[in-house]
């Protein structure tokens, strides 16, 4: 139970075991669709959930959490397996909306697990420390050809990155500068040891609300249970004496699901264009190295490598700070960002590899 103030304030929380009754069963979409008509049966507990996100997310506006606009793709699957194409997941007010529900909950947690000191009990937070600098140096760099600058010599704030995004939004390469700014960003891990979430520009932040997908949200449930006499199942004194070990493991076992995830992702997506070798498509460049270019398809979202040997006639120079190739004798620059129309050579979706000239 949260009770938060009209500035979005959380100002007191209550951890109980229940049984929750299902008063329908929406998906996002349907509680979209039926906010927008005010027509569905349930319409009057559907409105303040709305009334309370419209707070929230001003309140995540205040506190400057990083806006990144970077829309997720959407791979269409057949009956039989096959990828039959791709499109931008939709997201809707109604994503937003439990999503600033889930985030207040996870800041409840922590809380309430803060205020247990005497129990000493482990609360594993979702830590998000602030980009390096050496990470800023580059982007600084890069966002300077577009007119856009950093700070120099202080700590950034999530905010103020934020109002380089804003800037950039009305360029046509936002959301490239998007990207760039993304890569700057420390990696998210677990920790019993609380460094903030700079991204979501909070002191605190546990997970607490997926249960049924991470085994960080059971330990934070565990710990409540024990600090709360909530009842069995609370945690035990060998999850407390190895928490730390336990957060590193699922750390790990994180960043090798993503990285499962993208490469499933490459190779369904590898596999589609396989019948399309020859066919020329747009993109943009998203990497430059001193072997050649990464592009991606605007259509498709598939990452493909332009090896250095089938650029046009000339030698190219890879010059770091400016991340571009520049032709020697013709002077063409080949820079992060810039679109490009390439030729599909090679697509193999047993590696999801894919080589465009």
């Amino acid at each position: 139970h949260m009770w938060i103030d009209n500035d979005g304030t959380l100002f007191k929380h209550k951890f109980v075991r229940g049984i929750m009754r299902s008063e329908a069963r929406l998906i996002y979409e349907d509680v979209q669709a039926a906010f927008d008509s005010q027509s569905h049966d349930n319409i009057d507990l559907i409105n303040p959930l709305y009334d309370a996100f419209r707070i929230l997310d001003k309140a995540r506006q205040r506190r400057g959490a990083l806006d990144l606009d970077l829309p997720e793709r959407q791979i269409i699957i057949d009956d039989k397996g096959n990828m039959t194409g791709v499109t931008k997941r939709m997201r809707l007010d109604a994503h937003k909306m439990i999503e600033e529900f889930m985030i207040l909950a996870n800041v409840a947690a922590a809380q309430a697990l803060e205020a247990k000191p005497a129990e000493k009990l482990p609360c594993v937070y979702r830590a998000h420390d602030k980009p390096s600098m050496a990470k800023l140096d580059s982007a600084r760099e890069f966002l300077e050809s577009f007119e856009l600058s950093l700070p120099k010599g202080q700590v950034i704030s999530s905010g103020q990155i934020n109002d380089i995004l804003k800037k950039a939004a009305e360029l046509p390469y936002s959301h490239l500068i998007s990207t760039v700014i993304l890569r700057t960003q420390s990696q998210s891990v677990y920790s019993a040891k609380n460094v903030g979430h700079f991204g979501l520009a909070l002191d605190r932040y546990a997970h607490f609300t997926s249960p049924i997908r991470r085994y960080a949200d059971l330990l934070v449930h565990r710990a409540l249970v024990s600090g709360y006499g909530l009842g069995k199942g609370g945690i035990t004194d060998g999850e407390i004496a190895q928490i730390d070990e336990i957060c590193e493991h699922i750390s790990t076992t994180e960043r090798t699901s993503m990285v499962a995830e993208r490469n499933a992702v490459d190779r369904f997506t590898a596999a589609f264009l396989s019948e399309q070798i020859g066919a020329e498509f747009s993109g943009r460049i998203t990497g430059v190295t001193r072997f050649g270019l990464f592009v991606c398809l605007d259509e498709s979202g598939a990452d493909g490598i332009v090896p250095m040997r089938s650029l046009p006639d000339d030698y190219y120079i890879h010059d770091e700070n400016a991340q571009a190739l520049i032709g020697r004798r013709t002077r063409r620059v080949l820079q992060l960002g810039a679109p490009v129309t390439v030729k599909l050579k090679e697509a193999d979706g047993l590696t999801g590899s894919t080589v465009l000239q």
